[in-house]
């Protein structure tokens, strides 16, 4: 088992008066984190796509809420957003049954938001838990295998059964991609255009690194532009993909409302263009290595409560940075390359407006650029 950094931080807020949630996509280990936090105490265990529990809780008030959770000091909820107005219990067992910890988690950052916002404003610390960071599975698997695997994870990825089962990784990516992408997703929004949301997916997997037209892209699918919005603003709530906007501040013909998608993990885009070939044999290394370590980063951000906000920059006359990232006033530009053949500069007109920090990243040094 995979050892999560973000256990020993939501240990520190255990009994605080809150309600725990903890939100990542299925099958990254939410779960399993949750049950080794608790492993040394009784809690009550209640699964939300079990339609009994479901519809136990969506109509409990709260002395039923206190005969279900009896003397257990200790409750989790797992898959949340599948009980109707578990927000609002949520919030009666916080204010009303005192001493107990409730510990809740879900797939889906769109209905578990709506459900609980309101309620629970004031009432919650919030976790986003994502597939394994290089980090924590340096930490576990110790820096040379790490070193030795770091190909096999730019092709595979990072989600926990993917690491630990060596040889089957084709067909675990294969079912998470068909039960999470197009089944669980599709439910979840309540959309049926399962064949619309895997075009969409299949035109940004080609496009990473590079910038995304919605416009482009609803040619491509034959559906109108708002429709493609609202799908990518779909998938990024369901943790599979995340935007980069375009940094701009004081350079006249900088690029100002562009876009670039990059996938949170580096197996599903894979699976979703059907290339797992070798690194020596394919056009897209480039690609492949920017999603990695901008996917990584986020992650080390997000873990960190970083300050820092995420950026790319490009100029109308194609000068361009693969990633920025500004904390206040402080501005860093990193340039991401797999092979490094030849030393690499700062375009003139960034260097001269923003002073920047430059670091060029590649598999020699990368790790400096994902420590925490």
């Amino acid at each position: 088992m995979i050892s999560r950094d973000l256990t020993a931080r939501i240990k520190e807020r255990l009994n605080k008066g809150k309600v725990i949630l903890l939100i990542g996509p299925r099958q990254v280990g939410k779960t399993t984190l949750i049950n080794t936090l608790l492993q040394d105490t009784s809690f009550l265990f209640l699964d939300g796509d079990d339609a009994v529990v479901a519809d136990t809780l969506a109509n409990a008030n709260t002395e039923t809420l206190k005969s279900i959770i009896g003397n257990y000091k200790y409750v989790f909820i797992d898959e949340v957003q599948r009980i109707p107005n578990i927000g609002l219990k949520l919030k009666i067992i916080v204010d009303q049954i005192k001493d107990v910890q409730v510990i809740v988690s879900g797939s889906s950052a769109l209905d578990i938001n709506q459900a609980t916002q309101e309620s629970l404003t004031g009432r919650k610390f919030e976790y986003h838990l994502f597939p394994v960071s290089w980090n924590e599975f340096e930490a576990n698997v110790g820096y040379i295998k790490a070193q030795q695997q770091l190909e096999l994870r730019l092709l595979y990825g990072m989600y926990p059964d993917v690491i630990n089962n060596f040889g089957d990784e084709y067909e675990i990516l294969k079912n998470l991609v068909s039960s999470y992408l197009y089944k669980d997703i599709l439910s979840l929004a309540g959309i049926r255009k399962s064949e619309v949301l895997e075009k969409i997916l299949q035109a940004l997997a080609l496009q990473v690194g590079s910038e995304v037209s919605y416009n482009e892209v609803a040619q491509l699918v034959g559906v109108d532009k708002n429709t493609v919005s609202n799908y990518i603003d779909l998938l990024e709530k369901a943790f599979v993909v995340f935007r980069l906007n375009s940094f701009s501040r004081n350079v006249r013909n900088e690029i100002k409302a562009n876009r670039k998608i990059y996938f949170y993990d580096n197996g599903v885009r894979n699976m979703l263009i059907g290339n797992f070939n070798n690194l020596e044999f394919r056009q897209d290394k480039g690609a492949l290595w920017e999603n990695f370590l901008v996917s990584e980063r986020m992650k080390m951000l997000s873990y960190t409560d970083s300050l820092a906000k995420p950026y790319f920059w490009r100029t109308t006359q194609q000068q361009e940075i693969d990633y920025i990232e500004t904390v206040a006033d402080e501005v860093s530009a990193f340039e991401f390359k797999w092979a490094s053949l030849k030393k690499s500069k700062l375009p003139k007109p960034f260097e001269e407006a923003y002073h920047p920090k430059f670091l060029v990243v590649t598999k020699e040094n990368f790790r400096e650029f994902l420590k925490i």
